[in-house]
């Protein structure tokens, strides 16, 4: 009999109406928390298999797994599964699979930050080219010099977006920009600036000239007088300017990007050695390519001005820390003993070859060491390999070196010059 009222009532419950695939809302339903009173008023959990208001009875694994072990009843499990995670059980699983996952969903760090920064450039250095179409090369050198603490050398004839350029760069970076329209009536004053009279104190008051800000683009330096050229010296060596007796220190990202014309000399002064010898590179400009100069004039048809920064394609700027810390990355990039052999072995062959009648000087050497750091920065490298440093002696070299006259009449170039020179020296391997 009771046997018999077991089998009927077993197939009562199988005759409350067919089993139906249970759908995705119901699922949901059944796991959502127990509503305040919905339970026994002792606030025992119910025994396994039973159902009541706002409960749905066990699957068939939580049968399986015993009383109370269900996440969706209300068992010390099911409590557990609903007030969040058990901090023993995240201990115990803390050198599991899982846990790796978890930790690779944040950005590794690695020394200085190398990761962080490096990512940071990158996304300066593809909203640049998205203003400055066609010279990914030239804004690559820029960049470089910017992470090395250099400055550098733009030469290019009028209209090939020198000052815009350097003023993107600007923008991206969140600095202040400067511009110097150099004239041979440009004085030194003008540039590191003068002590005027207040006379509501009746004392000088220094005002400080247009040097003082992070990047300075000095237009057309050849047309200043060399007093006024000797001025940048101090400012581009020591970031500091020395007036009536007082020295003041620059902003700490302050870097010089100079521009002069090849094509016209008259009324110009040849900057000399001792000056060009301070910029970390020489860059050349040369026209873009056609598929770049229409894509030029489709985004000015579009609404965009070189003079209204705000319709550069670009994103959020970074910050003066970020500048600041992606250049203790670079400081932090090896160079191998041999491949600062290699740098030495260039520097010194230059004194030797025929072509130059002057070399390039110890100078040259840390600024080509300094720019092939930066280079493997860029490339996402903490080491410097010898193409960083074969791709970088042209920028770097092309200024330092002086050609003879019969290399000169013959039409050869200092690249020409230092391309031959690099095939007749060994890389190391």
């Amino acid at each position: 009999m009771r046997g018999a009222a077991l089998r009927r009532s077993d197939d009562g419950r199988r005759s409350a109406g067919p089993r139906t695939k249970v759908s995705a809302r119901t699922r949901l339903r059944a796991r959502r928390p127990v509503r305040e009173g919905a339970g026994p008023a002792d606030g025992r959990p119910p025994p396994p298999g039973a159902a009541g208001p706002g409960r749905s009875a066990p699957s068939a694994e939580g049968r399986r797994r015993g009383p109370g072990s269900d996440p969706r009843a209300g068992g010390p499990a099911g409590r557990a599964a609903r007030s969040g995670p058990d901090p023993t059980r995240l201990a115990r699983r803390s050198g599991g699979p899982d846990d790796g996952r978890r930790r690779n969903r944040r950005p590794p760090r690695t020394k200085g930050g190398v990761m962080t920064t490096h990512d940071a450039a990158l996304r300066l250095l593809g909203d640049i080219e998205k203003v400055i179409l066609g010279q990914e090369t030239v804004l690559r050198q820029l960049m470089i010099t910017l992470l090395a603490r250099g400055h550098a050398l733009l030469e290019g004839v009028p209209g090939t977006a020198k000052t815009l350029s350097v003023r993107a760069l600007a923008r991206g970076l969140g600095l202040d920009f400067g511009r110097v329209q150099f004239t041979p009536d440009l004085m030194p004053t003008d540039l590191v600036g003068v002590s005027v009279l207040d006379e509501t104190q009746r004392n000088f008051r220094y005002r400080p000239g247009p040097v003082f800000t992070d990047l300075l683009l000095a237009d057309e330096i050849n047309r200043a007088p060399p007093k006024t050229q000797a001025a940048l010296l101090e400012a581009m060596e020591e970031r500091q300017v020395t007036v009536d007796g007082a020295t003041r220190a620059l902003p700490a990202p302050f870097t010089v990007f100079a521009t002069q014309n090849p094509v016209e000399y008259e009324g110009t002064y040849p900057l000399p050695e001792a000056q060009v010898d301070r910029f970390l590179m020489k860059v050349v400009i040369d026209y873009p390519p056609e598929e770049a100069e229409r894509a030029i004039l489709d985004r000015h048809e579009a609404g965009f001005r070189a003079d209204d920064e705000a319709t550069y394609p670009m994103g959020e700027p970074l910050t003066r820390e970020a500048l600041l810390a992606a250049r203790g990355a670079v400081d932090g990039v090896h160079v191998d003993e041999r491949v600062r052999r290699y740098v030495t072995g260039i520097v010194r062959a230059t004194r030797d070859d025929q072509a130059f009648a002057l070399g390039a000087s110890p100078r040259a050497g840390v600024a080509l060491f300094q720019a092939a750091r930066a280079e493997a920065f860029l490339q996402g490298r903490d080491f410097v390999t010898p193409d960083d440093v074969k791709s970088l002696s042209f920028p770097v070299l092309r200024h330092r070196v002086v050609l003879t006259a019969e290399a000169e009449v013959e039409g050869r170039s200092s690249d020409d010059e230092l391309r031959a020179l690099l095939e007749t020296l060994e890389a190391p391997r």
